[in-house]
C-alpha cells in the first residue's frame, strides 16, 4: 500500500507522543489543533495498540474488507499448533492488521475461551496412577457394587466476610459499583464434616485459627465412629466401612492409619491432587460455598448457627446423588488417560 509522505508524519508525531506517555485521545487533539481533522480517535487507537504491542513499524498494515494476505489453512495449522496464540501475537506474524486476523479467526470457527483452573499440573505419572486407580475403583464396583458402604468427608476453611464479584446491569457512561476484595487475614474458621449416601455422619467447627493435626484427627474419627454406629450401626458391624479421605498430612499419619486399622475400616484408594473425584469437593464443600457467598460473620456462633441452616435445609437425595457420580468420573478420567474430569 503507497504512503504518503504526510502519512508518515502524523504516524511519526503518534508514534513521538506515544512515547511521550500521552493518550490516543490527547494525541487526537494534538495532531488536528494543527492539522485539522486529519485524523480520527479510532485512528489513533489502532495505532497506539499497534505500538504497544512493540510494533513500530510506520508502514500501514491491510485492513479487513481488503484482499486476504493470509492463507486461512495456514492460520488454522498455526493455531493447532500453539491454541494460546493471541489475536495480536498472530498478527505481528503474519504483518496483519488485528482486525483482519480475527475476521480470519471467525471465518475458521475459532472462538478465544480461557481454560478452566486446574487443582495442579499433573504429571504423566500422576495421571498414569490416577488412571490405575479410577480403573481399579470401577471394576470393583461393577463387579459388586460398594457405594453405600463409602463414607467420606475433608476440611474446609470458612470466611467471616464471603465476598463474591457479580455482574451489574448498567446504563450507556454509568460506572459499575467496585467489589472490594476480602482481606487476606481476615477472620476464619476451620469445618470439619463427614457423610454418606444418607445425610451427614459428623461435623464439627474448630476455634478461630485452630487446624487439624494427627492428634486431633484421630479424636475426631472417634466421633465419627460413635455417630456412625448410633446412626447406621449395620454399616458399622455387618456391611464394613469404605472410608474416604483425600492425601492430607494428618489423614496420611501412622497415627492415623493405625486408628483405622483399630476400627476395622477398609481406607479407599485416592490419588493425589484429585479433588475430581472427591465427593466433599465437587459436591458438599461447593454448595455449601455457594450458600455462604455474600455473607458476612459477627463470629464463631454465627458461622455455626449458617451451616446448620445449611445442612437442615439439604435433602438426602443429593447425597446419594453425589456419591453415585463417582463410576461416571471414574470412567471418564480413564478415558482421558488421568486428565482432570470437565463438568
Amino acid at each position: 500500500m503507497a504512503v504518503s509522505a504526510n502519512d508518515i508524519h502524523i504516524r511519526h508525531i503518534m508514534l513521538f507522543d506515544f512515547r511521550g506517555g500521552l493518550s490516543a485521545a490527547e494525541t487526537a487533539r494534538h495532531i488536528n489543533g494543527v492539522y485539522p481533522e486529519v485524523v480520527t480517535d479510532r485512528t489513533v487507537r489502532r495505532w497506539f495498540q499497534r505500538f504497544g504491542s512493540g510494533n513500530f513499524d510506520l508502514e500501514d498494515k491491510q485492513r479487513p474488507g481488503a484482499s486476504p494476505k493470509i492463507s486461512e489453512d495456514n492460520l488454522a495449522k498455526m493455531i493447532e499448533e500453539n491454541p494460546k496464540l493471541t489475536c495480536q501475537e498472530l498478527a505481528n506474524i503474519f504483518d496483519l492488521h488485528y482486525n483482519t486476523v480475527l475476521s480470519h479467526l471467525h471465518s475458521i470457527g475459532k472462538r478465544y475461551r480461557a481454560g478452566k483452573w486446574t487443582p495442579h499440573e499433573l504429571t504423566p505419572e500422576q495421571k498414569t496412577y490416577r488412571d490405575t486407580v479410577c480403573e481399579s475403583l470401577l471394576l470393583r464396583n461393577n463387579n459388586l457394587a460398594f457405594l453405600d458402604r463409602i463414607v467420606t468427608g475433608d476440611e474446609k476453611w470458612c470466611l467471616y466476610i464471603n465476598v463474591t464479584r457479580k455482574g451489574q446491569w448498567l446504563s450507556k457512561g454509568e460506572k459499575a459499583v467496585p467489589t472490594p476484595r476480602a482481606d487476606l487475614h481476615q477472620k476464619k474458621v476451620m469445618l470439619c464434616v463427614w457423610w454418606n449416601i444418607k445425610g451427614i455422619v459428623h461435623w464439627e467447627l474448630l476455634n478461630v485459627g485452630q487446624t487439624v493435626n494427627s492428634d486431633l484427627y484421630c479424636q475426631q474419627l472417634e466421633r465419627v465412629k460413635s455417630s456412625l454406629t448410633k446412626l447406621w450401626p449395620a454399616l458399622v458391624n455387618r456391611k464394613g466401612v469404605i472410608f474416604h479421605h483425600d492425601n492430607a498430612r494428618p489423614h496420611v499419619a501412622n497415627i492415623t492409619r493405625e486408628k483405622l486399622k483399630e476400627f476395622g475400616w477398609e481406607v479407599m484408594l485416592h490419588p493425589p491432587y484429585s479433588p475430581d473425584i472427591a465427593p466433599t469437593d465437587y459436591h458438599l464443600f461447593l454448595a455449601l460455598q455457594n450458600y455462604l457467598d455474600d455473607n458476612r460473620f459477627q463470629n464463631k456462633d454465627e458461622v455455626e448457627n449458617a451451616i446448620k441452616i445449611f445442612f437442615a435445609k439439604k435433602e438426602q437425595k443429593t447425597y446419594l446423588e453425589a456419591i453415585e457420580k463417582l463410576p461416571t468420573r471414574w470412567a471418564r478420567i480413564i478415558e482421558t488417560g488421568g486428565e482432570y474430569y470437565d463438568n
